[in-house]
């Protein structure tokens, strides 16, 4: 009773953080709009100056809104991977979603120059990179789906992933090779990650399958807590072990695939959030876990974000660079200080 009551006040603390992140970071940026004109501007008001709106409404709103789609979707998707190998270096990306998306992107950009006229310049538009990081997400997936239900061991799957990782990277170090400057720094730019770049209608689709990736984690919810005692142990207690681990393959890659096509690849939030939630909540149960990941996740992508855009500054530095500098060292002072990894 005592530890659902300090359950209950610590959702509520996050929840209030994740409601002023939320508002702080649509306060910051390149332009300074006062704080009270943001909230006017929330609440269905007019501001003192047009533009404030606009900024505020068409890119300060979506972004903020994807913050909290990118890092709760990674945190769920880490959390998800690491129950599942029972590995504490497991994240949303090692069944080589991510590998896939960057190959699907890293074809159209730098295979674009086979291409020419309208059809080059379809290849390279915004829509043909979220179409064709996707095809290549899913193309992994399924590869990876049809050797889960041949393979026995958790393990091998992991391996397989992993490999099949390496496989893409080598590809597209070839296609790099060969590619001109401009092709590459593209490329680059998109390997950055960026939560600013989505319209209303992209944050709408992206949300779609967000939200089904989210239920169908909620619905794995027991299926994770039996996993942890073992997939031995799992068997005895009648879990389908092939049925369960389908389903948390597909929930993480609709999830990290999802948010991948539409931000690229975002570094450290799916490996370091589970573990971070952790420390502060310990416990191993995921009816508590998967709620709190996702509010430190969001509220973790929201901090990063607003450091990132060095704000009253044009600057925008890339978000990969300030999750990883920002997180990084959190984990290891966490797992420094309580000298205990746990899972």
């Amino acid at each position: 009773m005592l530890h659902n009551k300090t359950y209950t006040k610590s959702f509520i603390a996050l929840t209030i953080v994740l409601v002023l992140c939320f508002f702080v970071n649509i306060s910051l940026g390149s332009v300074s709009i006062p704080f009270n004109e943001v909230f006017k501007s929330l609440t269905g008001g007019l501001t003192a100056n047009p533009s404030w709106q606009y900024i505020i409404q068409d890119y300060r709103l979506p972004k903020a809104f994807t913050a909290i789609i990118v890092g709760s979707g990674l945190g769920i998707s880490g959390l998800l991977m690491q129950t599942l190998f029972r590995n504490p270096l497991a994240g949303p990306f090692v069944l080589g979603i991510t590998s896939g998306a960057s190959l699907g992107v890293a074809l159209v950009i730098m295979g674009a120059s086979i291409f020419s006229g309208i059809l080059g310049m379809f290849l390279i538009s915004k829509w043909s990179l979220v179409i064709a990081a996707s095809i290549g997400s899913f193309l992994v997936l399924l590869t990876v789906l049809i050797v889960s239900t041949r393979v026995r061991d958790t393990m091998a799957i992991l391996i397989i992933g992993l490999m099949f990782g390496s496989i893409t990277t080598a590809v597209v170090s070839v296609l790099s090779y060969f590619s001109s400057m401009e092709q590459l720094q593209q490329y680059i730019f998109w390997g950055f990650g960026s939560l600013g770049n989505l319209s209303w209608q992209e944050l709408a689709i992206m949300f779609l399958i967000y939200s089904l990736g989210v239920l169908l984690s909620v619905l794995s919810v027991k299926a994770l807590n039996t996993l942890l005692l073992g997939e031995n142990y799992a068997k005895s207690l009648g879990l389908n072990i092939k049925k369960s681990r389908l389903l948390i393959i597909i929930t993480t890659s609709l999830l990290a695939g999802t948010i991948t096509a539409f931000a690229g690849p975002i570094a450290f939030i799916g490996l370091a959030v589970p573990h971070i939630t952790r420390q502060i909540f310990i416990t191993s149960n995921h009816k508590i876990l998967l709620p709190a990941v996702f509010l430190l996740g969001a509220i973790i992508m929201l901090i990063c974000d607003s450091i990132a855009q060095l704000p009253s500054t044009d600057y925008t530095l890339p978000i990969n660079a300030i999750t990883s500098l920002f997180g990084a060292p959190v984990v290891i002072w966490l797992l420094v200080r309580k000298r205990k990894m746990l899972f």
